[in-house]
């Protein structure tokens, strides 16, 4: 925007570079160039300022395809005013003598015609091509179609604008149109993820089976190895029983022999103190015997009534108690009798 400083009578403008300043006076075109800087005087003087840097202007709009369906095309366009003086002759640029603000709106203007060239170039190509075609080939060729058609008609250059770039950002159906597109695919790459869950599934119930696999093998050879063992133990137990037989045989041997042996000295000890003892005995009872036999000879020579004294005196030896003793006449006469005559003769004797 240019800059204007207000003195009596006179004013002066100072452009900034990238803007072509037009001054008329009278009618007549006084001064033309970029960044200017004069006085001049408001009452006589018609000022226009034309920007000369790169200006974008966006479009935004909606479109129908040959099958009848909408498609939302957005991107923008970059131009330049290359002859402002044209541009000037087209479009009010005027700006306020003493202000330097503009007295119309241009810019709208200028934009309008823009986005309107863009948009009708665009609309034809999306005319004559379906849904998919637009979608597939949408960005590009909207691209190329709005840029040939902005350079190659007239509008543009014959307002001495240069056309800089065209950019495409986004071709797009409606949300409704465009999740139906969007289906088939979808449904694809679920199924792509529902084979490969299944194909994981499959490999995972695989490695689970040679998983189960293994373990029933290891459990076949440790039960296979558990048989081994016990078949080893019983054995080893049959051996260890049989050698725990052999060894008490062996000590049963042993002790059999040792009590043989033992018995065989006790009873030839035995046998020698049994001898022994038989001898003492025969000589103990042959000494007796004899005694006894000389002392039955002895009172064999005797008389009947000191045999029967003898005999009585001896019992009352052997008894240590006598309650009663009955004697009957019958006894006692023979026996005095004879003990009287016993005494008779043992004094005769000694006298």
């Amino acid at each position: 925007m240019a800059h204007i400083t207000r003195v009596p009578v006179f004013r002066h403008l100072r452009a900034e570079p990238s803007t072509h300043v037009l001054h008329y006076q009278k009618g007549q075109l006084r001064r033309s160039g970029r960044g200017l800087s004069f006085w001049y005087r408001p009452m006589v003087s018609g000022l226009a300022e034309i920007p000369l840097d790169d200006r974008e202007q966006a479009f935004h709009f909606v479109g129908r395809t040959l099958d009848f369906q909408d498609v939302t095309v957005q991107g923008a366009v970059t131009y330049r005013v290359i002859r402002p003086e044209e541009l000037a002759k087209r479009l009010d640029f005027s700006i306020d003598v003493d202000r330097g603000v503009y007295l119309r709106k241009p810019f709208e203007q200028l934009t309008g015609i823009v986005a309107q060239l863009a948009q009708q170039s665009a609309l034809d190509y999306m005319a004559h091509a379906d849904l998919r075609t637009v979608l597939q080939d949408g960005v590009q060729a909207l691209r190329d179609r709005i840029d040939a058609f902005l350079r190659g008609t007239g509008e543009l250059s014959g307002m001495g604008i240069e056309l800089v770039s065209v950019r495409v950002a986004k071709v797009a159906p409606s949300n409704e149109l465009e999740k139906a597109l969007q289906a088939p695919t979808r449904e694809l790459i679920q199924q792509t993820a529902d084979e490969a869950a299944f194909q994981r599934r499959a490999q995972a119930v695989d490695k689970e089976r040679a998983i189960a696999e293994n373990e029933l093998q290891n459990k076949i050879e440790l039960a296979r190895r558990a048989e081994k063992l016990i078949d080893q133990e019983g054995a080893n137990d049959v051996r260890r029983q049989q050698e725990l037989a052999a060894a008490r045989r062996i000590e049963a041997t042993a002790t059999a022999d040792a009590a043989r042996i033992k018995a065989e000295g006790d009873a030839t000890v035995i046998r020698s103190t049994a001898m022994a003892r038989a001898d003492e005995i025969e000589q103990v009872q042959g000494a007796h015997n004899r005694a006894e036999a000389a002392r039955l000879d002895a009172h064999s020579k005797l008389p009947p009534a000191v045999v029967v004294g003898i005999a009585l005196r001896e019992l009352a030896s052997k008894l240590e108690k006598i309650d009663h003793v009955n004697l009957s006449p019958d006894l006692l006469g023979p026996l005095m009798q004879d003990l009287l005559s016993a005494g008779t003769r043992r004094l005769e004797n000694g006298n």
